[in-house]
């Protein structure tokens, strides 16, 4: 196995998401980071309903960290960053031009590899850099050694074993129905002592 099937499966959960380009990584969470990294963004806009790993990243980044009302549904977008968490959205041919579009295929999800992530853009530029920023600053399949590094890097690539259980379940989870996530499914964070 190798990173060719990283590249299948992110090749296949663009055509279905009608996505110009994906990213595959390690987690939904760490898919909105590397987007948080890339664009420099200084403030980190989330609902009060929502994973609680998504506002951890405004300490993690040392960025400021505003929450807002607000009823989503399959996905929100982070501020006015183009940056969407859409780690429950499955929906064929779903993707929105000009953004990144982080999923995820945690246990619960639709698609459950029990860990994974994509991030769905259509800028080239920045998948280009996207998925260096993934693999430790380098390009896959050509040994770190025998690269002149030029960017950071963070270790959150998708495995080839993870990427290849997502191309065996991909076609069971095409044609089933996915679960209707609602915003109550997330306790208000506010109200927990580490945001008080």
């Amino acid at each position: 196995m190798s990173f060719q099937t990283v590249s299948d499966f992110e090749r296949e959960i663009a055509k279905y998401f009608g996505s110009p380009y994906a990213v595959a990584v390690d987690s939904c969470t760490h898919g909105l980071e590397l987007c948080l990294r890339y664009k420099n963004i200084k403030k980190l806009v989330v609902p009060k309903r929502t994973y609680i790993s998504v506002p951890f990243l405004a300490n993690k980044l040392n960025i400021e960290l505003k929450w807002k009302d607000e009823s989503w549904t399959d996905f929100y977008e982070l501020g006015s960053t183009k940056i969407l968490d859409a780690a429950v959205l499955w929906r064929y041919n779903s993707y929105i031009s000009g953004t990144m579009m982080c999923l995820s295929f945690q246990y619960r999800k639709h698609l459950s590899l029990g860990r994974g992530g994509m991030i769905l853009l259509d800028d080239p530029v920045a998948a280009t850099e996207l998925k260096k920023m993934s693999y430790d600053g380098r390009v896959p399949d050509v040994p770190w050694r025998e690269q002149d590094i030029s960017s950071f890097g963070y270790h959150y690539y998708m495995t080839p074993e993870t990427a290849q259980l997502g191309l065996d379940r991909l076609p069971h989870a095409i044609e089933s129905e996915p679960k209707k996530w609602t915003v109550t499914d997330w306790p208000d964070l506010t109200k927990m002592e580490i945001f008080k």
